[in-house]
């Protein structure tokens, strides 16, 4: 019995000692390998805008304020690494993102997050729609990642997010503007 309780607090202490060498990494949803596109857009992006959608169209939510400015952050530097959009262009663009579900671990040995956003682009000048999509994209950290949950749920939604806007630039890139899925006026 002694012994049982001296492993307990053995156990106890090298748990403390190496969750105490673990640090919480921050949000971060810079995507690190966005290259040029195959098939930049005869646009301008002029404004960028990213929120929560409408109570009604959202699901699961982690309604965290921090995350819009840091999704819209991470959407600008891979918007502007991407050259997606190209400057003195007649067309003039909006890019709107609605952030419909962040779905973050409570608990779990792999950790896995849920994320999904509707981006639309739209025609400044007439009010076209010139693209819109649902994107849903998912982050998992597995076990062996880190010893604390809290960390392996943080990095879960940093490459959720990551992935969401990475799948974002890919659909973009493959997406052509001049056929509106809505016409404007």
């Amino acid at each position: 019995m002694k012994n049982t309780i001296k492993n307990m607090f053995a156990l106890l202490f090298l748990a403390m000692l190496l969750s105490g060498c673990q640090t919480i990494p921050p949000l971060d949803f810079n995507v690190q390998d966005v290259g040029m596109v195959d098939h930049r857009k005869n646009a301008e992006l002029k404004s960028l805008t990213v929120g929560f959608a409408p109570q009604a169209q959202q699901k699961t939510m982690e309604t965290n304020s921090t995350l819009p400015p840091i999704w819209k952050s991470g959407l600008t530097d891979a918007l502007n690494r991407s050259l997606v959009f190209q400057d003195d262009q007649s067309i003039k663009v909006n890019l709107s993102v609605r952030i419909v579900e962040v779905d973050a671990p409570d608990a779990g040995f792999d950790m896995e997050t849920k994320v999904g956003a509707i981006y639309e682009v739209i025609d400044r000048g007439n009010g076209a729609m010139l693209y819109s999509e649902l994107i849903e994209s998912k982050g998992v950290v597995p076990m062996d990642y880190a010893f604390m949950g809290i960390v392996r749920a943080r990095e879960s939604v940093n490459r959720a997010i990551r992935n969401n806007i990475a799948d974002f630039i890919h659909s973009l890139d493959q997406a052509d503007l001049a056929k509106p899925v809505f016409a404007g006026k």
